[in-house]
Protein backbone atom coordinates (compact mmCIF):
# COMPACT_ATOMS: atom_id res chain seq x y z
CA UNK A 1 0.00 0.00 0.00
CA UNK A 2 1.62 3.44 -1.33
CA UNK A 3 2.37 6.21 1.39
CA UNK A 4 0.36 9.27 1.13
CA UNK A 5 2.79 12.21 0.82
CA UNK A 6 4.29 14.03 4.05
CA UNK A 7 3.67 10.84 6.28
CA UNK A 8 7.72 10.83 6.87
CA UNK A 9 9.20 12.77 9.60
CA UNK A 10 10.22 16.33 8.63
CA UNK A 11 14.12 15.04 9.20
CA UNK A 12 13.89 11.56 7.47
CA UNK A 13 17.39 11.67 5.08
CA UNK A 14 15.63 11.63 1.48
CA UNK A 15 12.19 12.21 2.21
CA UNK A 16 9.33 14.39 1.58
CA UNK A 17 11.55 17.45 3.27
CA UNK A 18 14.35 17.36 1.43
CA UNK A 19 12.57 17.07 -1.97
CA UNK A 20 10.71 19.83 -0.43
CA UNK A 21 13.65 21.82 -0.30
CA UNK A 22 14.75 21.12 -3.56
CA UNK A 23 11.54 22.09 -5.45
CA UNK A 24 12.10 25.73 -3.26
CA UNK A 25 15.39 25.55 -4.95
CA UNK A 26 13.97 25.21 -8.31
CA UNK A 27 10.97 27.70 -7.71
CA UNK A 28 14.25 30.08 -6.58
CA UNK A 29 12.90 30.77 -2.50
CA UNK A 30 16.16 29.13 -1.43
CA UNK A 31 18.56 28.86 -4.56
CA UNK A 32 21.80 27.59 -3.86
CA UNK A 33 25.26 28.58 -6.00
CA UNK A 34 24.55 25.59 -8.61
CA UNK A 35 20.83 26.72 -9.19
CA UNK A 36 22.52 30.19 -9.60
CA UNK A 37 24.65 29.22 -11.93
CA UNK A 38 22.03 27.42 -13.99
CA UNK A 39 19.54 30.52 -13.38
CA UNK A 40 22.25 33.33 -14.49
CA UNK A 41 23.67 30.85 -17.60
CA UNK A 42 20.18 30.93 -18.88
CA UNK A 43 19.25 35.09 -18.06
CA UNK A 44 23.06 35.92 -19.48
CA UNK A 45 22.06 34.10 -22.98
CA UNK A 46 18.54 35.69 -22.90
CA UNK A 47 20.29 39.17 -22.28
CA UNK A 48 22.73 39.14 -25.28
CA UNK A 49 19.94 38.15 -27.50
CA UNK A 50 17.81 41.04 -25.85
CA UNK A 51 20.81 43.06 -26.86
CA UNK A 52 21.04 41.89 -30.38
CA UNK A 53 17.76 42.29 -31.06
CA UNK A 54 17.48 46.02 -29.43
CA UNK A 55 19.91 47.45 -31.56
CA UNK A 56 17.98 48.27 -34.66
CA UNK A 57 14.65 49.81 -32.17
CA UNK A 58 17.18 51.49 -30.27
CA UNK A 59 18.75 53.18 -33.23
CA UNK A 60 15.31 53.70 -35.02
CA UNK A 61 14.63 55.59 -31.83
CA UNK A 62 17.80 57.47 -31.68
CA UNK A 63 17.72 59.08 -35.33
CA UNK A 64 13.87 60.10 -34.90
CA UNK A 65 15.21 62.13 -31.94
CA UNK A 66 17.74 63.54 -33.54
CA UNK A 67 15.31 64.31 -36.25
CA UNK A 68 12.82 65.54 -34.13
CA UNK A 69 15.22 67.92 -32.69
CA UNK A 70 16.50 69.23 -36.37
CA UNK A 71 12.83 69.84 -37.40
CA UNK A 72 12.26 72.09 -34.26
CA UNK A 73 15.55 73.68 -34.03
CA UNK A 74 16.31 74.39 -37.82
CA UNK A 75 12.37 74.90 -39.36
CA UNK A 76 10.42 75.90 -36.51
CA UNK A 77 13.16 78.03 -35.58
CA UNK A 78 13.46 77.29 -31.49
CA UNK A 79 16.43 77.87 -29.72
CA UNK A 80 16.15 74.94 -26.94
CA UNK A 81 13.75 72.31 -28.62
CA UNK A 82 15.07 69.95 -25.96
CA UNK A 83 11.08 67.97 -25.54
CA UNK A 84 11.12 67.44 -29.28
CA UNK A 85 14.11 64.43 -28.72
CA UNK A 86 12.65 63.59 -25.35
CA UNK A 87 8.86 63.02 -26.79
CA UNK A 88 10.27 60.71 -29.67
CA UNK A 89 12.40 58.62 -27.35
CA UNK A 90 9.43 58.50 -25.10
CA UNK A 91 6.88 57.67 -27.92
CA UNK A 92 9.30 54.59 -29.67
CA UNK A 93 11.43 53.55 -26.43
CA UNK A 94 13.88 50.91 -26.91
CA UNK A 95 12.00 48.12 -28.32
CA UNK A 96 10.42 46.30 -31.48
CA UNK A 97 6.98 45.87 -30.25
CA UNK A 98 5.70 48.83 -30.85
CA UNK A 99 2.06 49.05 -31.13
CA UNK A 100 0.15 51.91 -32.79
CA UNK A 101 -2.00 52.03 -29.47
CA UNK A 102 0.65 52.50 -27.23
CA UNK A 103 2.40 55.22 -29.00
CA UNK A 104 -0.49 56.98 -29.56
CA UNK A 105 -1.22 56.84 -26.14
CA UNK A 106 2.60 57.69 -25.32
CA UNK A 107 2.36 60.75 -27.69
CA UNK A 108 -1.08 62.06 -26.38
CA UNK A 109 0.21 62.22 -22.50
CA UNK A 110 3.62 63.61 -23.60
CA UNK A 111 1.72 66.24 -25.42
CA UNK A 112 -1.09 67.04 -22.93
CA UNK A 113 1.19 66.90 -19.99
CA UNK A 114 3.56 69.56 -21.82
CA UNK A 115 0.22 71.84 -22.98
CA UNK A 116 -1.33 71.61 -19.74
CA UNK A 117 2.30 72.52 -17.78
CA UNK A 118 2.80 75.64 -20.15
CA UNK A 119 -0.91 77.18 -20.12
CA UNK A 120 -0.64 76.65 -16.00
CA UNK A 121 2.71 78.34 -15.38
CA UNK A 122 2.05 81.13 -18.10
CA UNK A 123 -0.95 81.93 -15.40
CA UNK A 124 -0.18 80.40 -11.85
CA UNK A 125 3.33 80.12 -12.07
CA UNK A 126 5.86 77.30 -10.56
CA UNK A 127 5.69 76.28 -6.53
CA UNK A 128 4.86 73.17 -4.98
CA UNK A 129 1.03 74.20 -4.89
CA UNK A 130 1.06 74.68 -8.66
CA UNK A 131 2.98 71.25 -8.94
CA UNK A 132 0.19 69.29 -6.99
CA UNK A 133 -2.82 71.16 -9.01
CA UNK A 134 -1.29 70.82 -12.90
CA UNK A 135 -1.19 67.17 -12.18
CA UNK A 136 -4.47 66.22 -10.81
CA UNK A 137 -5.90 68.11 -13.96
CA UNK A 138 -3.44 66.34 -16.23
CA UNK A 139 -4.02 62.78 -15.10
CA UNK A 140 -8.23 63.91 -14.91
CA UNK A 141 -7.88 65.26 -18.38
CA UNK A 142 -6.27 62.22 -19.67
CA UNK A 143 -8.55 60.07 -18.19
CA UNK A 144 -11.58 61.53 -19.68
CA UNK A 145 -9.52 61.23 -23.12
CA UNK A 146 -8.28 57.82 -22.42
CA UNK A 147 -8.75 54.76 -20.20
CA UNK A 148 -5.13 53.63 -21.11
CA UNK A 149 -2.44 53.87 -18.11
CA UNK A 150 0.37 55.33 -19.90
CA UNK A 151 -1.42 58.50 -21.40
CA UNK A 152 -2.41 59.21 -18.07
CA UNK A 153 1.32 58.87 -16.36
CA UNK A 154 3.20 60.58 -19.52
CA UNK A 155 0.20 63.61 -18.82
CA UNK A 156 1.20 63.72 -15.28
CA UNK A 157 5.00 63.13 -15.45
CA UNK A 158 5.28 65.96 -18.55
CA UNK A 159 3.07 68.45 -16.62
CA UNK A 160 5.35 68.33 -13.70
CA UNK A 161 8.48 68.63 -15.73
CA UNK A 162 7.21 71.74 -16.74
CA UNK A 163 5.82 73.66 -14.11
CA UNK A 164 9.29 72.33 -12.21
CA UNK A 165 11.29 74.02 -14.57
CA UNK A 166 13.22 76.98 -13.92
CA UNK A 167 11.64 80.15 -16.22
CA UNK A 168 14.86 81.22 -17.67
CA UNK A 169 14.92 78.20 -19.61
CA UNK A 170 11.21 79.33 -21.60
CA UNK A 171 12.87 80.95 -24.82
CA UNK A 172 10.16 80.23 -27.18
CA UNK A 173 6.90 81.46 -26.55
CA UNK A 174 4.19 80.16 -24.32
CA UNK A 175 3.47 77.03 -26.25
CA UNK A 176 7.46 76.37 -27.76
CA UNK A 177 7.66 73.64 -26.03
CA UNK A 178 4.33 72.07 -26.46
CA UNK A 179 4.87 72.51 -29.95
CA UNK A 180 8.86 70.47 -29.80
CA UNK A 181 6.71 67.77 -27.62
CA UNK A 182 4.09 67.51 -30.61
CA UNK A 183 6.56 67.32 -32.93
CA UNK A 184 8.41 64.52 -31.52
CA UNK A 185 5.08 62.71 -30.59
CA UNK A 186 4.40 62.71 -34.25
CA UNK A 187 7.48 61.61 -35.51
CA UNK A 188 7.27 59.13 -33.57
CA UNK A 189 3.62 57.66 -34.17
CA UNK A 190 4.55 58.57 -38.32
CA UNK A 191 8.08 55.77 -37.99
CA UNK A 192 5.56 53.26 -35.84
CA UNK A 193 2.77 53.19 -38.48
CA UNK A 194 4.45 53.48 -41.98
CA UNK A 195 8.08 52.10 -41.74
CA UNK A 196 8.10 48.58 -42.64
CA UNK A 197 8.96 45.84 -39.98
CA UNK A 198 9.94 42.25 -40.25
CA UNK A 199 6.99 41.29 -38.40
CA UNK A 200 7.23 37.77 -39.56
CA UNK A 201 10.68 37.48 -39.58
CA UNK A 202 11.40 38.37 -35.77
CA UNK A 203 8.14 36.44 -34.43
CA UNK A 204 9.73 33.35 -36.05
CA UNK A 205 13.05 33.94 -34.40
CA UNK A 206 11.62 34.95 -31.09
CA UNK A 207 8.95 31.31 -30.86
CA UNK A 208 12.26 29.33 -32.01
CA UNK A 209 14.39 30.81 -28.81
CA UNK A 210 11.44 29.73 -26.52
CA UNK A 211 10.58 26.84 -27.92
CA UNK A 212 14.85 26.06 -27.65
CA UNK A 213 14.65 26.78 -24.30
CA UNK A 214 11.62 24.13 -23.49
CA UNK A 215 13.42 21.39 -25.46
CA UNK A 216 16.55 22.30 -23.48
CA UNK A 217 14.69 22.10 -20.56
CA UNK A 218 12.72 18.56 -21.15
CA UNK A 219 16.25 17.39 -22.14
CA UNK A 220 17.67 18.36 -18.64
CA UNK A 221 14.67 16.48 -16.80
CA UNK A 222 14.39 13.77 -18.69
CA UNK A 223 18.51 13.17 -17.43
CA UNK A 224 17.55 13.80 -14.14
CA UNK A 225 14.55 11.31 -14.25
CA UNK A 226 16.85 8.90 -15.80
CA UNK A 227 19.48 9.08 -13.53
CA UNK A 228 17.48 8.96 -10.66
CA UNK A 229 19.27 12.57 -9.58
CA UNK A 230 16.59 15.22 -7.98
CA UNK A 231 19.39 18.17 -8.63
CA UNK A 232 18.98 18.05 -12.16
CA UNK A 233 15.24 17.66 -12.04
CA UNK A 234 15.38 20.92 -9.83
CA UNK A 235 17.89 22.72 -12.22
CA UNK A 236 15.36 21.46 -15.12
CA UNK A 237 12.63 23.26 -13.01
CA UNK A 238 15.23 26.32 -12.89
CA UNK A 239 15.62 26.83 -16.27
CA UNK A 240 11.85 26.75 -16.79
CA UNK A 241 11.51 29.66 -15.01
CA UNK A 242 14.08 31.55 -16.15
CA UNK A 243 13.01 30.91 -19.84
CA UNK A 244 10.13 32.82 -19.19
CA UNK A 245 11.22 35.82 -20.20
CA UNK A 246 11.47 34.32 -24.19
CA UNK A 247 8.27 33.45 -23.84
CA UNK A 248 6.95 36.82 -22.47
CA UNK A 249 8.66 38.56 -25.40
CA UNK A 250 7.44 36.25 -28.06
CA UNK A 251 3.94 36.94 -26.84
CA UNK A 252 4.33 40.98 -26.48
CA UNK A 253 5.86 40.52 -30.20
CA UNK A 254 2.54 39.28 -31.23
CA UNK A 255 0.08 41.35 -29.69
CA UNK A 256 2.83 44.17 -31.93
CA UNK A 257 2.36 42.08 -34.93
CA UNK A 258 -1.30 41.48 -34.58
CA UNK A 259 -1.58 45.73 -34.43
CA UNK A 260 1.00 46.20 -37.25
CA UNK A 261 -0.74 44.01 -40.03
CA UNK A 262 -4.25 45.73 -39.11
CA UNK A 263 -2.66 49.40 -39.54
CA UNK A 264 0.55 48.76 -42.08
CA UNK A 265 -0.11 48.41 -45.40
CA UNK A 266 3.18 47.02 -46.33
CA UNK A 267 2.48 43.68 -43.79
CA UNK A 268 -0.95 43.38 -44.52
CA UNK A 269 -0.47 39.95 -46.27
CA UNK A 270 0.90 38.55 -43.41
CA UNK A 271 -1.99 38.78 -41.49
CA UNK A 272 -2.81 34.87 -41.68
CA UNK A 273 0.87 33.70 -40.53
CA UNK A 274 0.75 36.54 -37.77
CA UNK A 275 -2.48 34.63 -36.59
CA UNK A 276 -0.83 31.58 -36.49
CA UNK A 277 1.87 32.58 -34.74
CA UNK A 278 -0.11 34.12 -32.11
CA UNK A 279 -2.25 30.93 -31.07
CA UNK A 280 1.85 29.14 -31.21
CA UNK A 281 2.45 31.53 -28.67
CA UNK A 282 -0.29 30.93 -26.41
CA UNK A 283 0.47 26.95 -26.53
CA UNK A 284 3.85 27.33 -25.82
CA UNK A 285 3.33 29.67 -22.73
CA UNK A 286 1.13 26.77 -21.58
CA UNK A 287 3.42 24.02 -22.44
CA UNK A 288 6.20 25.83 -20.23
CA UNK A 289 3.78 26.17 -17.23
CA UNK A 290 2.75 22.35 -17.33
CA UNK A 291 6.32 21.39 -18.22
CA UNK A 292 7.23 23.49 -14.79
CA UNK A 293 4.69 21.76 -13.28
CA UNK A 294 6.19 18.39 -14.23
CA UNK A 295 9.35 19.30 -12.64
CA UNK A 296 8.47 20.11 -9.81
CA UNK A 297 6.71 16.82 -9.48
CA UNK A 298 9.70 14.88 -11.13
CA UNK A 299 11.83 16.33 -8.26
CA UNK A 300 9.37 14.25 -5.61
CA UNK A 301 9.16 11.82 -7.39
CA UNK A 302 12.56 10.95 -8.13
CA UNK A 303 13.92 11.67 -4.33
CA UNK A 304 11.12 8.40 -3.40
CA UNK A 305 11.21 6.18 -5.66
CA UNK A 306 14.53 6.67 -7.82
CA UNK A 307 15.24 6.54 -11.62
CA UNK A 308 12.30 6.80 -13.84
CA UNK A 309 13.98 5.55 -17.15
CA UNK A 310 10.66 4.40 -18.33
CA UNK A 311 9.48 8.17 -17.67
CA UNK A 312 12.60 9.61 -18.83
CA UNK A 313 11.86 8.65 -22.09
CA UNK A 314 8.74 10.01 -22.69
CA UNK A 315 10.65 12.88 -21.68
CA UNK A 316 13.52 12.95 -24.23
CA UNK A 317 10.77 11.76 -26.76
CA UNK A 318 9.12 15.47 -26.06
CA UNK A 319 12.21 17.69 -25.73
CA UNK A 320 13.26 16.03 -29.50
CA UNK A 321 9.90 16.61 -30.57
CA UNK A 322 10.13 20.48 -29.01
CA UNK A 323 13.67 21.01 -30.47
CA UNK A 324 12.26 19.75 -33.90
CA UNK A 325 9.07 22.01 -33.78
CA UNK A 326 11.47 25.17 -32.86
CA UNK A 327 13.74 24.57 -36.02
CA UNK A 328 10.55 24.33 -38.10
CA UNK A 329 8.68 27.17 -36.68
CA UNK A 330 11.26 29.37 -36.64
CA UNK A 331 11.91 28.55 -40.71
CA UNK A 332 8.51 28.53 -41.72
CA UNK A 333 8.85 24.58 -42.74
CA UNK A 334 5.90 22.87 -42.03
CA UNK A 335 6.57 20.66 -38.62
CA UNK A 336 5.52 17.11 -39.59
CA UNK A 337 8.79 15.62 -37.78
CA UNK A 338 7.75 16.93 -34.98
CA UNK A 339 4.20 16.36 -34.82
CA UNK A 340 5.38 12.20 -35.97
CA UNK A 341 7.33 12.67 -32.72
CA UNK A 342 4.36 13.74 -30.52
CA UNK A 343 2.10 11.32 -32.03
CA UNK A 344 4.35 8.27 -30.87
CA UNK A 345 4.57 9.64 -27.36
CA UNK A 346 1.14 10.77 -26.45
CA UNK A 347 0.09 7.09 -28.23
CA UNK A 348 2.51 5.97 -25.35
CA UNK A 349 1.25 7.75 -22.52
CA UNK A 350 -0.92 5.27 -20.82
CA UNK A 351 -1.48 6.31 -16.60
CA UNK A 352 -2.56 2.91 -16.11
CA UNK A 353 1.01 1.39 -16.69
CA UNK A 354 1.99 2.71 -13.80
CA UNK A 355 -0.32 1.76 -11.28
CA UNK A 356 1.69 0.46 -9.20
CA UNK A 357 3.36 3.91 -8.38
CA UNK A 358 1.31 6.95 -8.35
CA UNK A 359 3.91 9.63 -8.09
CA UNK A 360 5.01 8.47 -11.93
CA UNK A 361 1.61 7.98 -13.04
CA UNK A 362 0.61 11.62 -12.11
CA UNK A 363 3.72 12.70 -13.74
CA UNK A 364 2.67 10.59 -16.97
CA UNK A 365 -0.82 12.24 -16.61
CA UNK A 366 1.01 15.42 -16.55
CA UNK A 367 2.78 14.42 -19.71
CA UNK A 368 -0.22 14.06 -21.38
CA UNK A 369 -1.15 17.62 -20.90
CA UNK A 370 2.26 18.95 -22.56
CA UNK A 371 2.05 16.44 -25.18
CA UNK A 372 -1.34 18.08 -26.05
CA UNK A 373 -0.36 21.17 -25.96
CA UNK A 374 2.59 20.54 -28.03
CA UNK A 375 0.06 19.07 -30.88
CA UNK A 376 -1.47 21.99 -31.12
CA UNK A 377 1.57 24.19 -31.61
CA UNK A 378 1.84 21.79 -35.04
CA UNK A 379 -1.50 22.84 -36.17
CA UNK A 380 -3.76 20.32 -34.46
CA UNK A 381 -6.78 21.29 -33.09
CA UNK A 382 -7.75 20.74 -29.49
CA UNK A 383 -9.86 17.50 -30.20
CA UNK A 384 -7.54 16.16 -32.89
CA UNK A 385 -4.49 16.71 -30.26
CA UNK A 386 -6.50 14.83 -27.44
CA UNK A 387 -7.68 11.99 -30.00
CA UNK A 388 -3.99 11.19 -30.44
CA UNK A 389 -3.68 10.36 -26.43
CA UNK A 390 -3.64 6.60 -25.43
CA UNK A 391 -6.92 5.46 -24.37
CA UNK A 392 -7.03 5.41 -20.47
CA UNK A 393 -9.28 3.04 -19.16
Amino acid sequence: MSRPEGSDGPGRPGGPAQAARLVAAGLGQSMDLRRWKVFLGVRSRLGTRRVREGFVPVLTAALTAGVAYFVSHELLGHELPMFAPIAAWIVLGHSQDRQVRRTAELGAGVTIGVWLGEVFVQVFGTGAVQIAVVLLLAALAARFIDRGPLLTTQAGVQSVVIVAMPTTMVTDGALGRWSDALVGAALGLLVTALVPADVVGRSRALARTALDQLATMLATLARGLRAGDPQVAADALTMGRASQPSLDAWSSAMRSAREMVRVNPVVRGERTTVAELSRAAVLADRAMRNARVVARRAVVAVQEEGPAPDVAGHVETLAVAMGSLAAAVGRGDPPDHARALLQEVAAALAPEAYAEGWRRQTLVSLLRSLAVDALEITGMSHGEATGELAEDS
